[in-house]
């Protein structure tokens, strides 16, 4: 395991898309962060989504009353907390391995994402033992919990 620092930020110090694209295996339409802003390798991390209309689940969820499901918002916490998880492999041994989201629990919902809104997702480590992690992460939309959770994954080789 190495103890790389990536750089990949822009002139503000924020990982951006390319770094997230080079840590996390996902793509569109299922790649949920744009932005990296905060990162305390091993402990915390806070990631940035731009939610807007012409995202595909709009089309369906719900005609005429587009709401960001809380699924995606969960997903996005997920994925956070791999990157979180991730950053400190090289872009070499992550290539061996995959971060397999294995549970939620005490997942609450609290107010509707529309598009428009920007999320911040903000992701803490409670444990991480071996291949397995515990998380903590909340949603939030201009300062306000959309949706909190504590989440479970486990690393596995490709």
């Amino acid at each position: 395991m190495s103890d790389t620092n990536e750089t990949n930020h822009d002139a503000g110090g924020a990982m951006d898309i390319g770094w997230i694209m080079n840590v996390l295996p996902h793509r569109y339409p299922l790649l949920l962060l744009d932005r990296v802003l905060e990162m305390e390798y091993g402990q915390r991390v806070v990631a940035l989504k731009n939610v807007t209309f012409n995202e595909a689940v709009f089309q369906g969820h719900f005609p005429g009353h587009p709401v960001y499901p809380g699924v995606y918002l969960i997903e996005g916490m997920a994925q956070a907390g791999g990157i979180l998880l991730l950053s400190k492999y090289s872009e070499e041994e992550r290539a061996s391995k995959l971060l397999y989201f294995t549970a939620i629990e005490r997942a609450r919902f609290r107010r509707p994402v529309v598009p428009g809104d920007q999320v911040r997702f903000e992701i803490e480590v409670v444990r991480h033992r071996g291949n397995v992690g515990k998380l903590t992460g909340r949603a939030l939309v201009n300062g306000n919990v959309a949706a909190e959770a504590k989440l479970s994954s486990t690393m596995v080789d490709r």
